[in-house]
């Protein structure tokens, strides 16, 4: 077992170890706001194709180069929930409260936004392209 290493040095395709040591999946991403050091915890797959489960924080035992190690058995990785991605957002302000050339501006803006970043309301599952692409990002390592 190596040095601990801070939840913010964790890549996708770490492995993820049982509170036993057997590998009970691979990093697919790391939940939390890295600007004000909040860990929140790992979507994790537990199968090449499967849905990532999601391992909370609290769940997560220690962290060293390559590895998380949980506090949980297999089993209960097993019975782990389904990760869903958070909601997004945008917020689009208009630069000045001018006439009405920057009020359609401000409406193209908006517009602009709902086209090009929609938003969603709600926690939603990774859809199946989605979840190609983190397993050959943690093919790549």
């Amino acid at each position: 077992m190596g040095d601990p290493v801070s939840w913010l040095m964790i890549r996708a395709g770490w492995k993820v170890l049982a509170a036993d040591g057997s590998e009970v999946g691979e990093v697919d991403e790391v939940a939390g706001d890295d600007t004000e050091d909040i860990f929140d915890g790992l979507a994790i797959a537990t199968s090449a194709f499967g849905k990532p489960r999601y391992v909370p924080a609290e769940q997560v035992a220690g962290i060293t180069e390559g590895a998380v190690r949980l506090s949980l058995t297999r089993s209960q990785v097993d019975q782990l929930g389904e990760y869903l991605e958070p909601a997004t957002s945008a917020v689009i302000e208009p630069e000045s409260k001018g006439g009405l050339g920057e009020t359609l501006a401000a409406g193209a803006r908006e517009v602009e936004a709902k086209v090009f970043a929609p938003t969603q309301r709600h926690e939603h599952s990774m859809n199946i392209w989605r979840r190609l692409a983190f397993f050959f990002r943690r093919l790549a390592g």
